[in-house]
Order: structure tokens, then sequence, then C-alpha cells
């Protein structure tokens, strides 16, 4: 089960840089603005700082759950899965927050929370019964 954790914690980290790069780096190109429903160019002129800041969150938990994974792999399980619960643990949470935002949300709220849901799970099955 720790292997399957980390796996589902990896693919979480990785989404989240690639939600990293469209928030924070090509949040003005029109495929990326249209993706989060931003209705024109002039609006993702506007809300280019939010989103530039948003994808940094996005980034911070990426490197959390990357960094966790190492950790657990190199033999330091305390520090890794505490890094790994933490960030999953964020990213699912993000997701369940995303999700009550409306109908319109759920695809991406579900794309966005199932693997650090899994990673989530699963580790504390493999922490506890490991």
């Amino acid at each position: 089960m720790t292997l399957a954790s980390l796996l589902f914690a990896l693919v979480a980290g990785l989404l989240h840089v690639y939600i990293f790069n469209m928030e924070s780096i090509t949040w003005t190109r029109p495929a990326t603005w249209k993706r989060f429903s931003v209705a024109t160019q002039s609006d993702a002129e506007t809300t280019k700082p939010l989103a530039y800041n948003q994808g940094f969150y996005n980034l911070f938990l990426a490197i959390g759950a990357l960094v966790g994974i190492v950790f657990v792999m190199l033999g330091h399980p305390q520090v890794g899965w505490t890094l790994v619960f933490s960030s999953c643990g964020s990213m699912l949470l993000a997701a369940v927050v995303l999700a009550a935002s409306g109908k319109k949300y759920l695809r991406a709220a579900v794309l966005q929370g199932t693997t650090p849901l899994l990673a989530v799970v699963l580790g504390i099955l493999a922490v506890t019964l490991g």
C-alpha cells in the first residue's frame, strides 16, 4: 500500500505542477483562461495577479508531496508521511471547497481531489497496518 499511496501522491503532485503552469505561466493564453471559464482576454489580464498567486499555492503543495515521497523512499517515514499527508490533505480539502463552489466546478474538483484522496487513504492504511 505504501507504493500505491506514493504513486497517487506523485500523480497529485505532478497535476498540481501542471496547474501551477497554467495559473502562473500561461494564464493569459486563450486556451488556458477558457479552461478556467474566464470570459475574455481582458478578464484574464485583470485576474492574472490572482491566478499567479494561486498557481504558487499549487506549486508549494506539489513540492511538499514530492519531497515527502523522497523522504519516505529514503527511509525517513516520519518526515515523509507528514509532508505527504499535509500536502495531499490540503489538495483534497481544496478540491472539496472547489466542489462546494458550484456544480460547474464538480468535474475539476473530482479531477483535482481523487489522487490526493487515494494517496491519503492508502497512506493511512500503509502506516497503520504496515
